[in-house]
């Protein structure tokens, strides 16, 4: 017994050092998306989406349990109750972006701790309690824009735009099935972060005075998601799923600051300190309403061998508010189809016969309309499922995906995002607080 008490300490301490050394990378390491897109409503919105359900275009909502493996399924909590061992999933995420306008681009690179999530079955395959941490939205950008006052002045001046911050979502959930075939769940989340984006006005005369007005939303509230799926038997290891997931239109406390200042650059162009204050609004109460998200999936899949699935989502955003100010942004909608096929996974003489092999589609026309053209992104995915050493009780899977996608056009001067992402999940199955017993 004392051994089993030792070897959990073990695995707690192990799991222990590898969240403090990913948080620690983190810090160091992360760097705000490069998006001009991110500037409107939040930002650019992440998705409740696990590597594993990315590679497949991001098909969740009737998802319940693709593999033997308990993957941890947020997108719908209904999924929860398929959650047979202890799970750990944990990833980081990377991105290449080139921005495409006329016949110039720019390309950059960004890099994020992704997600930590838990999960702990509480009668085995019937209800299980999740717990976990990832982003939900990212706003990152920085460009100008050179004018003049009007056609006849030939003084110019620069407007400079910048934004940075975001919104993570740490969320608790549960799911309970009903019966053989029926399956509800609901995430509690805490929605918090901040938004800071500003408008600076630059003289081209380098003794005028320049201004600039930031804006600043810090965000702090709780959100409700939920979910349903139905199984309808096809035979002893065939189904189809159907599946429901939303969220609801929840208000979330914010506070807001407004604050105009007048500053100076110098002979060499460096920014001085700020020397007038026009405005300063701080630290004011207000309200962010988020909008009513439905998906509809189903799925078809050979228990341990294949899957396909399509999702279909839509999302109103136009009634997004900030302090009730409507934001001015479009309802949204978008769909995905994918699947994910594992050749022969008790092989013991090849190895990658046990490897999952997952590819997808997504297409979204997002809540952006710039001028009169919707902005919408598509993307191509694919990834592996990697199997690695296991024990007795612990199943260890490596999960790598790849997104390759634009947003945007450059048709009426608008900007092509052209980028490609990849994620990298570990997911640990283990048989915690199993009970032995002894003769």
């Amino acid at each position: 017994m004392k051994s089993l008490h030792l070897n959990m300490y073990k695995k707690i301490n192990y799991i222990a050092a590898v969240l403090v050394l990913l948080v620690s990378f983190s810090v160091e390491a992360q760097v705000t998306t490069q998006s001009p897109y991110s500037r409107y409503g939040l930002g650019n919105v992440r998705g409740s989406l696990l590597p594993q359900f990315r590679a497949m275009g991001g098909i969740s909502t009737a998802i319940n349990k693709p593999s033997p493996y308990s993957n941890i399924n947020m997108q719908n909590p209904a999924s929860y109750s398929g959650i047979t061992l202890t799970t750990l999933d944990m990833g980081m995420s990377a991105g290449f972006t080139q921005l495409k306008k006329s016949v110039t681009d720019e390309t950059s690179f960004n890099s994020t701790l992704n997600h930590v999530a838990l999960a702990f079955p509480i009668k085995q395959g019937k209800s299980a309690f999740s717990v976990g941490i990832l982003p939900y939205t990212e706003l990152g950008y920085e460009f100008s824009a050179s004018s003049k006052y009007n056609t006849v002045d030939t003084n110019t001046y620069n407007a400079l735009y910048a934004g940075e911050g975001g919104l993570t979502k740490a969320y608790v959930g549960f799911g309970q099935q009903f019966g053989s075939n029926f399956r509800v769940g609901l995430n509690v989340e805490y929605l918090f972060g901040n938004l800071q984006e500003t408008r600076s006005i630059e003289l081209a005369n380098a003794s005028s005075f320049n201004t600039r007005a930031q804006d600043k939303n810090s965000v702090g509230g709780l959100a409700f998601s939920y979910g349903a799926q139905y199984d309808i038997p096809l035979g002893a290891k065939k189904r189809i799923t159907l599946g429901y997931s939303g969220s609801s239109p929840s208000k979330i406390n914010s506070t807001k600051s407004f604050v105009v200042t007048q500053y100076l650059k110098d002979a060499a162009g460096g920014e001085q300190s700020a020397f007038d204050t026009l405005v300063n609004n701080e630290n004011a109460a207000a309200k962010l309403k988020l909008p009513l998200i439905h998906n509809f999936g189903i799925s078809i899949q050979r228990d341990n061998k294949w899957l396909l699935g399509a999702d279909y989502r839509t999302g109103q955003w136009s009634k997004l508010t900030v302090a009730n100010a409507n934001q001015g942004l479009e309802d949204s909608w978008g769909f995905s189809v994918g699947g994910q096929y594992t050749p022969d996974m008790t092989s013991i003489g090849s190895y990658f016969k046990r490897v999952d092999y997952r590819l997808g589609f997504v297409y979204d026309k997002t809540y952006i309309r710039v001028g009169n053209t919707d902005i919408k992104q598509q993307a191509i995915t694919f990834g592996l499922g990697l199997p690695l050493a296991q024990s007795r009780f612990s199943f260890y899977k490596l999960n790598f995906t790849a997104e390759l996608g634009k947003r945007g056009s450059m048709s009426n001067s608008l900007i092509q995002e052209n980028y490609l992402n990849l994620h990298l999940g570990f997911t640990l199955n283990d048989t915690w607080f199993r009970r032995f017993k002894f003769d």
